[in-house]
């Protein structure tokens, strides 16, 4: 097991779902706009992405989720963010402290 610790960074858990596969770069491009927003506004230049299978019954295949959060990660990382991803499709544990700012929570339907 691997163990990091990131400090001041923006955590975004991402989840592809089935009826993105057949509008990828606006999800893509949506997406992107989005967390590039949110970084910028609470300050951080370091992004996580997580791929996070939530209980939708509409999932993606694993291949095009994974390779939507890498090409979101290639845009990303081209505008001098600091992206760090975790393994895909595993289980892992998290410790999370969110500070109590408006912005620490937010959520996006693309």
């Amino acid at each position: 097991e691997k163990e990091e610790k990131i400090g001041k960074s923006l955590v975004v858990f991402i989840q592809a779902e089935k009826e993105d596969e057949e509008r990828k770069d606006k999800v893509k491009k949506k997406a992107f706009e989005n967390i590039k927003w949110l970084a910028k506004k609470i300050n951080v230049e370091e992004i996580m992405l997580h791929s996070f299978g939530h209980l939708s019954e509409s999932k993606s295949s694993p291949e095009f989720a994974q390779e939507i959060i890498n090409e979101i990660k290639k845009s990303l990382e081209e505008r001098d963010f600091r992206i760090k991803t975790t393994p895909f499709g595993y289980f892992l544990e998290f410790k999370i402290h969110v500070l109590g700012e408006s912005l620490a929570k937010v959520f996006k339907s693309l």
